[in-house]
């Protein structure tokens, strides 16, 4: 909503600043600092540009050495004020090429000689992928610690993890949970926002909150030579956090901005109404599954029910501190005790989330999106929790039928029909049921073709065409061979153990994962599909041009067919 000629002046503006001025020792300290750090965290990676290979490479080809990389350091580290300002003056006062991108309306077509778009070659041999043996603990304010060493490179990884979420919002206004999380590093009693993030640049660490819908969490990524400064500000932010009410106005704008861009993309206007769908109003599960909100909740959210929040669910108890990088448990246990000695305990809310039961019938929702050359088909149900013995082939299931690119489903739509770019279907992890989801962008005039191709699939997967042991070995082979790339980070390790935490998973879990995994049989596959899966009691929404789709739609006649707005409101039904 801004003027673009504004937007180039003050571009130009700061440019000039710049190109008189330079940086300040401040500013230079500071990308020196991230850029260091970047190295250092990118190195841990095998592959990448910013991996082992690509740095070994990238300065053989332009260093005429693979070690080149250490002068580019050495440069870097010597690097001055003037150093920048006069490379600037240079290089940024020569005029420029501005190119604006305005909105359009015009269709584009793309097509091309055949392609082979056959599946790439899977290896047979893999290195093991050992999962990281776990250290636990308690501290005395009773929050539980699992650190996992991992000493690739100088850097350890914090993951609070607080059994919160979305979820918790049941308690409170929608919204409140995403917008808390996002506040949480806004500034504290003694630091402001501006400072955390300095002085966390300075340091080469990286600090994020959020939430999904079981869990609240605040990560801390630091350099090993800076720990104690960056776990200053890490612990600060967890027990101080102030919600100043400047940052908080600031947040409910951008909360707001997000909202309404939710309700006009297509994929975010489904799942905004989606859960209430499957789960039933009022449920724990039941609110827009991005987590944002609605407009009048944000709008009307105070500085004390952010605080309010924290007091509720930021208990020690009621946490887990997940430790993954170059230290061990003696050693960092220490330093987390005398951080987090001063955290009181205290009475926590149990989040309802029971369970469901299936609509007697299928259903289909529309949404209107007037001038969509596109439809989003969004259509779903509630299978078992992950916990349930069978969550491996249910897996497996879902990774034959449309949880990769070779899946039953996208290769029937994408690659036979062309009628979408990519199909999938999956499983969203909740604590207790969750939802199996087909995800179809399909072109417009194909909506109603689409849907009953993917009904089609479905029904031949549970009669006359089940799953079959060669695709059974297919996913097996991409779920266990990937193992070493899926660990290469310890961040990706802290993931895999906040799974643990979220899920009550054993301490070996990953440790067998592959074992697990390969003992998958067609038969156990089958039996998951045939005692899960209900076609005739699938929740659809298509959302798109109704005035091009919502004939071919009913005529299908899968049942109740219904209108909404993209607030979930019921406009018709027949």
């Amino acid at each position: 909503g801004q003027d673009l000629s504004e937007v180039e002046r003050m571009m130009d503006e700061e440019l000039e600043r710049f190109l008189n001025r330079g940086p300040t020792n401040e500013e230079l300290g500071r990308i020196i600092s991230e850029t260091r750090a970047s190295f250092i965290r990118g190195i841990e990676r095998v592959g990448g540009f910013t991996g082992k290979s690509g740095i070994l490479a990238e300065s053989a080809v332009f260093g005429g050495r693979p070690d080149a990389y250490k002068a580019s350091l050495e440069i870097l580290e010597s690097a001055r004020p003037e150093n920048l300002r006069d490379v600037a003056r240079e290089w940024l006062s020569k005029g420029s090429f501005i190119l604006e991108v305005h909105p359009f309306n015009e269709q584009l077509m793309a097509s091309g000689a055949d392609v082979d778009r056959s599946e790439p070659p899977i290896p047979d041999i893999f290195p093991n992928a050992p999962f990281p043996d776990l250290e636990r603990t308690k501290l005395s304010n009773g929050m539980q610690l699992i650190v996992a060493r991992r000493d690739a490179v100088p850097v350890i990884n914090f993951s609070l993890q607080l059994n919160a979420g979305y979820a918790s919002d049941q308690f409170a206004a929608p919204g409140t949970a995403g917008l808390a999380m996002t506040m949480l590093d806004q500034g504290t009693g003694t630091r402001d926002t501006l400072e955390i993030s300095e002085n966390l640049a300075q340091l080469g660490a990286q600090l994020r909150a959020g939430s999904n819908l079981d869990y609240s969490f605040v990560s801390l990524s630091a350099l090993k030579e800076n720990l104690n400064e960056s776990l200053a500000i890490y612990s600060d932010v967890i027990l101080n956090p102030a919600f100043p009410e400047e940052e908080l106005n600031r947040q409910k704008r951008l909360s707001i901005a997000q909202i309404q861009r939710e309700k006009t993309t297509p994929m975010s206007m489904a799942l905004r109404i989606f859960p209430a769908l499957i789960y039933g109003e009022g449920h724990a599960y039941s609110l827009p599954m991005t987590g944002s909100g609605t407009e009048e909740a944000i709008t009307a959210l105070a500085r004390e029910d952010l605080l309010a929040f924290h007091d509720t669910w930021f208990k020690p108890n009621n946490a887990t501190m997940i430790v993954v990088g170059d230290t061990s448990l003696e050693e960092i246990a220490p330093t987390l005790e005398a951080l987090f000695s001063g955290w009181s305990i205290g009475d926590v809310p149990q989040k309802n989330i029971p369970s469901v039961a299936l609509p007697e019938s299928s259903r289909i929702v529309l949404v209107d999106r007037p001038g969509s050359e596109q439809s989003i088909i969004i259509g779903g149900q509630l299978v078992f929790p992950k916990s349930d013995e069978r969550e491996l082939a249910l897996q497996t299931l879902n990774d034959i039928f449309g949880g990769s690119f070779t899946s039953r489903i996208n290769m029937n739509l994408r690659e036979d029909k062309a009628w979408s770019y990519g199909v999938r279907s999956m499983l969203l992890d909740t604590m207790n049921q969750r939802p199996f989801i087909i995800y179809a962008p399909v072109q417009s005039d194909k909506t109603a073709a689409s849907l009953a191709e993917l009904d089609r699939e479905l029904r031949e997967l549970l009669q006359e065409r089940p799953v079959g042991e060669e695709e059974v070995a297919t996913s097996k082979k991409r779920n266990t061979l990937t193992l070493p790339g899926r660990w290469e980070t310890a961040r990706a390790v802290a993931g895999d153990i906040a799974q643990m935490v979220r899920f009550g998973l054993p301490d070996d879990y990953w440790e067998g994962y592959a074992d697990l995994v390969s003992a998958i049989s067609a038969e156990e596959t089958n039996a998951a599909a045939r005692s899960e899966l209900k076609p005739d009691r699938l929740v659809w929404i298509v959302v798109g041009d109704l005035a091009a789709i919502e004939d071919e739609v009913r005529a299908l006649e899968w049942g109740e067919t219904d209108i909404m707005d993209v607030n979930g409101r019921l406009l018709t039904s027949r």
